[in-house]
């Protein structure tokens, strides 16, 4: 896909992998839509703005159905025209079985699954028109192992995938792709709740290439994704080989 005049919707795109995709969309020619709960420094959009590149920002809280449909269609007035939906939003989920909060776990699938099926739901029929389009979601490794002391986090992640691979039949006579990524541990804010000594035991005993993976890391794949024709229906795991299994 020619990105150029092409319009993307980022959500989470004020921070993170969000505004590392966003970024490197728009330095290959995308109008950008960050969809975020907090306008923020607008940092982000400056940014943007300074490639020559458009750039608006819709507040949302996309754990409502009609704030994600709202949000949609704003974007649609703004640029009349909806090409790449990137879902990276997202929040902690902590807590085990016996001793999580059942707001959490609710809310959990609302941000993570509820509002993916809102986001496409508003934004496809739109993306049809337009005969190309392209969804990236967001997954986890812990979607993919599990991960203690997170269950409703894990869960969630783990939808994510097979939601990619059942919406990627569903829209391939429109060649629309959707696809997914399972980044690993990927130093953003997300990350900020862990010790030093956490850190070093990541990086020494559980990642084999020896570092935490950067926000730009993943960015990249995600536009690989999104401009790749032939790809659809597919999790690539972005974690310096942390899950993978050896011998």
């Amino acid at each position: 896909m020619d990105l150029r005049n092409k319009v993307a919707i980022i959500t989470g795109g004020t921070h993170g992998i969000g505004a590392a995709t966003a970024l490197s969309l728009a330095e290959q020619g995308a109008s950008i839509a960050l969809v975020a709960r907090n306008a923020g420094d607008g940092a982000v959009s400056k940014r943007i703005e300074a490639l020559g590149i458009p750039c608006i920002t819709v507040t949302a809280d996309l754990s409502k159905e009609e704030e994600c449909t709202r949000a949609v269609n704003e974007v649609q007035v703004h640029y009349g025209s909806i090409d790449i939906i990137v879902h990276s939003a997202g929040s902690a989920a902590p807590g085990s079985l016996l001793n999580g909060a059942r707001e959490v776990w609710y809310q959990a699938f609302d941000i993570h699954v509820h509002a993916v099926f809102h986001l496409c739901r508003a934004a496809v029929p739109y993306m049809k028109k337009n005969k190309e389009g392209a969804i990236v979601l967001i997954g986890s490794a812990a979607g993919l192992r599990g991960v203690k002391n997170a269950l409703a986090y894990a869960v969630v992640k783990g939808a994510i995938p097979q939601f990619c691979r059942a919406l990627a039949f569903e829209l391939s006579p429109d060649n629309i792709t959707v696809n997914c990524v399972s980044p690993g541990v990927i130093r953003t804010r997300f990350q900020d709740f862990l010790t030093p000594e956490q850190v070093k035991n990541n990086i020494n005993n559980r990642i084999p290439l020896q570092r935490e993976g950067t926000p730009e890391d993943v960015a990249s794949v995600i536009c690989t994704l999104v401009k790749n024709r032939f790809i659809t229906g597919e999790n690539i795991v972005i974690d310096g080989g942390m899950t993978m299994r050896i011998a």
